[in-house]
């Protein structure tokens, strides 16, 4: 029976920056369009943690009944380290969507977006048909083009849209540098478990580019959010704030072109994840600027 302390590990927190990122993002574009509503950026939260831990135990579930989990560098899987039942890590998954779908119409009854409701169903199926069903998508390469999708520009333009209306050009850049740093998470993973997936089957972007690829792979996901910032500095100089996360960017391509690998990965992951909330931040700063300066 699974501790406390392995739930929680279960649920992967080192991911939670991912989720919030894309709310700090879009709250700071509303605060730039002149409207501050605490209250719906508390809801778009929710809803985005929510879909996170979600799809975490999702996977732990769907990985974990196919075998996919049982030889693993990564952090604790519930279910393919047999420390938890599978129906039970389902049940949480599902859980957690349903916490996500509630605090999500909540979010378009307050916003009258009700077109959001299908992007929501939409956002909870890729959730977890990202390894789940027969035919899962994360297992044909096609991860990081969801992850791009929901947490760039669903993500981000999505807090816009039910805060302060349509987005700006300058939000709508923003939404892109955030879906491709996020990519730059799961790159890092798939880049670590490259081996073990190889071997089960799992054909991930990774396996399909091979180490070398991937890793240029990574190192553009990471650098091309800062040229962007420095494009919309051009247009609004407080975007350049993004620039300040230049030297942790520096620092995490510097490890992955020198050949970073298992457990080391698991540390460059993390620090992503960093990059992503800092980057995400300093650029919400600068969008609420923008009106201001």
């Amino acid at each position: 029976m699974a501790t406390i302390a392995q739930w929680i590990e279960g649920a992967r927190p080192r991911t939670l920056p991912t989720a919030i990122s894309p709310v700090v993002a879009g709250t700071g574009a509303a605060i730039g369009a002149g409207v501050v509503a605490p209250g719906r950026a508390v809801l778009a939260l929710i809803v985005a943690i929510a879909l996170v831990v979600g799809v975490n135990f999702a996977n732990d579930y769907s990985d974990g009944i196919r075998g996919t989990d049982d030889e693993r560098v990564g952090p604790l899987r519930l279910v393919g380290s047999k420390v938890a039942e599978p129906t039970t890590v389902r049940a949480i998954a599902i859980v957690s969507f349903s916490i996500a779908g509630l605090a999500g119409l909540t979010l378009v009854s307050l916003s009258r977006q009700w077109w959001l409701i299908a992007v929501g169903v939409v956002c909870i199926a890729g959730a977890w048909f990202y390894t789940g069903g027969k035919r899962p998508y994360g297992y044909s390469g096609l991860g990081e083009v969801a992850v791009f999708v929901f947490f760039g520009p669903i993500g981000v333009l999505g807090t816009v849209i039910t805060q302060s209306g349509p987005p700006t050009a300058l939000a709508v850049v923003t939404s892109v540098g955030v879906g491709m740093i996020t990519c730059a998470v799961l790159v890092a993973n798939n880049l670590r478990d490259i081996p073990s997936d190889t071997v089960v089957g799992k054909r991930t972007l990774a396996v399909v580019l091979g180490d070398a690829d991937t890793r240029r792979l990574y190192v553009a996901l990471v650098t091309v959010p800062l040229l962007l910032s420095a494009l919309a500095g051009l247009r609004s100089w407080p975007m350049l704030f993004g620039l300040l996360a230049l030297p942790l960017a520096v620092a995490l391509t510097r490890q992955v072109l020198s050949g970073a690998d298992g457990r080391k990965l698991i540390r460059v992951l993390a620090q992503t994840s960093v990059l992503l909330l800092v980057w995400s931040a300093l650029t919400a700063v600068g969008l609420g600027l923008g009106q201001i300066v």
